[in-house]
């Protein structure tokens, strides 16, 4: 499972000599009160490392080079408690390589006002000493989260959580390694594909493609006992179908499924994968498409694309980490088919197996279905219904020279009818902000039909990480207008254009 807590983000509090020695001291202890507080707090998923106050410019670069060199940092949290010459940032912020959040606050809600005096002025400085450090931030162009607020606000510590969740994504974005079982897309498909080599510069990811052979030969090292073993979790976690169960007919298929899983998790720790990718247009050796084994293996933070689909498959894990020890799950989706009811329109989302059991509130069914497309073995699934409330999905497109993500936001529903032959994981969605326009727009964005699919994670989050990455940034909800997205979409070419 996902741990955020073995990540952390530092502390850093501007100030300068110019107050003398005894307000330095008040400056260093009261950073380590609003650092230690929002360490200690449980409102964000990563550790908060207080460091010393920065009154100098070496002091500066120095620790902003520490932190791009540590493992363990993410990201900083700059503060100016009083006034800090934002020249002396010029340096460290100039080299800094890990996302920034400005956070303009003060140590004290209120302000004492029948004790103010210019004691208490030169220390709580923090009014006009952040619009100093902000000028120098928006002079040398750099990307970073501005919040405001009083520090334990919990808009702030919100807004704090999102954009630590955000920073994760991307530290777990820069050493990304995705492996394509079989490395190929499915073919004449164009979404699917796009310049890896670019994704490795730009993004951090290794996309690599290994023979289904050498995953076939891992899956044959599986022992029986091995395979016992995960028959019981089984056992314990779903509702098996009769033909799956202890003497069915279909139980040795069941025992593929397993063989399956254990092989393919074992080759991802192996080779220290997070992510991959599986095609039904190559399943050379493979008795079954591998469904359940996809979505279990999702269940545990693996990031998963089909059909070759690398790029989802990417997201997908960032996505994991990003809404770790959040509720509502991440998935593999796509649009899969309507409900055109004059006023009642609405989305199915599933795919042909491999929905991640992470998006649902009830316990899944086990299931095993024949399946046309590929030439194998009916394949065992899990079969269930999404979790109803606020979603989103999230797609990557390469749109030559850049990444665009496009996120819309959804309204999670049940469906109006039960579904009993329905042999697949589903969710049943509102489109926002409606179906015609919320359709139209990701058409007119170019939004791939694969998707990362979420109750956890929002669209700041996905937001702050495509901002941190350098991606572009397309937004479709409640406020959407096609008038202003188009107009979005063309400035957007040109400013990309202009960079390049």
């Amino acid at each position: 499972m996902i741990d955020l807590k073995t990540q952390e983000v530092w502390f850093l509090t501007g100030s300068q000599h110019l107050y003398g020695n005894e307000a330095l001291a008040k400056v260093a202890a009261n950073s380590r009160q609003i650092a230690e507080y929002l360490d200690s707090c449980g409102k964000l998923p990563v550790r908060v490392v207080c460091k010393p106050t920065l009154t100098d410019a070496e002091a500066i670069q120095n620790v902003c080079l520490e932190a791009n060199n540590s493992p363990n940092c993410v990201g900083v949290i700059t503060w100016m408690h009083t006034f800090s010459p934002s020249k002396m940032w010029v340096a460290g912020l100039s080299r800094l390589q890990k996302p920034l959040a400005h956070l303009h606050t003060q140590t004290e809600r209120e302000l004492p006002w029948d004790k103010i005096d210019m004691e208490f002025m030169n220390l709580n400085q923090s009014a006009h000493g952040d619009r100093e450090f902000g000028f120098i931030g928006a002079r040398l162009r750099l990307e970073r989260k501005i919040i405001v607020g009083y520090w334990k606000d919990e808009d702030v510590l919100a807004k704090l959580d999102g954009w630590a969740r955000s920073a994760c994504g991307l530290a777990e974005s820069r050493r990304m390694k995705i492996v394509r079982f079989g490395g190929m897309n499915m073919r004449e498909v164009a979404v699917t594909g796009g310049d890896r080599l670019e994704a490795q510069i730009q993004l951090g990811w290794s996309v690599n493609g290994h023979a289904v052979g050498d995953l076939v030969g891992r899956i044959a090292d599986v022992s029986d006992a091995e395979v016992d073993a995960q028959l019981s979790v089984y056992e314990d976690s779903y509702t098996l179908v009769p033909a799956l169960r202890k003497g069915g007919e279909r139980r040795a298929g069941l025992r593929d499924a397993a063989r399956q899983e254990i092989g393919m998790r074992g080759f991802l720790r192996e080779g220290g994968f997070s992510a991959f990718t599986t095609t039904f247009e190559d399943l050379h050796g493979l008795k079954q498409l591998p469904g359940l084994a996809c979505q279990r293996l999702m269940a545990e933070g693996y990031g998963f694309g089909a059909e070759g689909d690398w790029k989802t498959a990417a997201l997908l894990r960032v996505m994991k980490v990003m809404s770790a020890g959040r509720p509502g799950g991440a998935s593999f989706m796509e649009d899969y088919t309507y409900h055109l009811a004059k006023g009642r329109e609405l989305v199915l989302g599933a795919h042909m197996l491999e929905v991640c059991p992470s998006i649902s509130d009830s316990k899944p069914s086990l299931e095993v279905h024949p399946l046309d497309i590929g030439g194998k073995a009916p394949p065992c699934r899990l079969v269930f219904a999404a979790g109803t409330g606020p979603a989103l999905n999230a797609t990557l497109v390469d749109m030559g020279g850049r990444m665009r993500m496009i996120v819309n936001e959804l309204e999670v529903v049940k469906a109006e009818s039960p579904m009993p032959n329905l042999p697949v994981a589903h969710a049943v969605w509102k489109p926002l902000p409606d179906f015609k326009s919320s359709c139209e727009a990701w058409i007119l964005a170019g939004g791939a039909h694969h998707a990362g699919f979420s109750r956890a994670v929002t669209v700041s989050q996905l937001q702050d990480f495509a901002a941190m990455a350098g991606l572009e940034f397309i937004h479709i909800g409640p406020g959407t207008s096609l008038t202003a997205l188009k107009n979005e979409l063309r400035w957007n070419d040109l400013a990309y254009r202009l960079a390049r």
